[in-house]
């Protein structure tokens, strides 16, 4: 009975492992295009906002609470377990706000998204990763919605020792590392590739 368990939670991780090979097939022939198209006369480099290595640093800890989230559910210490993946979900909503501010940032000082081809890859690379970031948030937080309900010890400890929630929150923080550490060398390639602005103009 247990295998057969096994086999029809089986899809959940293919679907995840096959959303991030695609993933980063997707963003290697957005760098390559980048790269190629670097070279051309019309392309010149628009510096990051710093709000983005604000953002990265906000990104990086929320892998950091999420682990210990996991750490204290393995544990039996849910009220921890809540409390850290509540601010795992508040630092990933920090990230969206600031790399927004970013943005914004980026259009004050008239970078637009059409005109220059630099801006358009930073805008299309930070974007189309923050869509990623959108589907971690609302997975993060049906998690966290459904430890609130259940707030009594019993009900914690038998959620944490069913199967398939233990899976679910395995294949979530999966994913959420996963986007973190791909927000991370993107980042570090288009800073090393445009160069950073030190401003913190508002």
């Amino acid at each position: 009975m247990s295998n057969l368990i096994t086999k029809r939670r089986e899809p959940f991780r293919f679907m995840v492992w096959l959303g991030i090979a695609s993933s980063l097939l997707f963003f290697t022939i957005l760098l390559a295009t980048y790269v190629i198209r670097r070279t051309a006369s019309d392309w010149a480099d628009v510096k990051l906002p710093m709000v983005f290595l604000v953002s990265t640093i906000a990104i990086v800890l929320s892998s950091l609470t999420l682990h210990n989230a996991n750490s204290a559910f393995r544990h039996e210490r849910f009220s921890n377990y809540r409390m850290n993946m509540a601010t795992t979900l508040a630092l990933g909503t920090l990230f969206i706000i600031l790399q927004a501010w970013g943005w914004r940032q980026m259009l004050r000082s008239g970078v637009k998204l059409a005109g220059n081809p630099s801006a358009d890859f930073v805008y299309i690379i930070s974007g189309v990763h923050l869509l990623h970031i959108l589907i971690g948030l609302i997975l993060l937080a049906v998690v966290l919605a459904e430890a609130l309900r259940r707030r009594p010890y019993i009900d914690s400890f038998v959620y944490s020792v069913n199967p398939p929630n233990l899976l679910k929150i395995k294949l979530i923080t999966l994913y959420w590392h996963f986007v973190d550490i791909l927000w991370v060398g993107l980042f570090v390639f288009l800073l090393i590739h445009q160069g950073l602005d030190l401003s913190l103009s508002l």
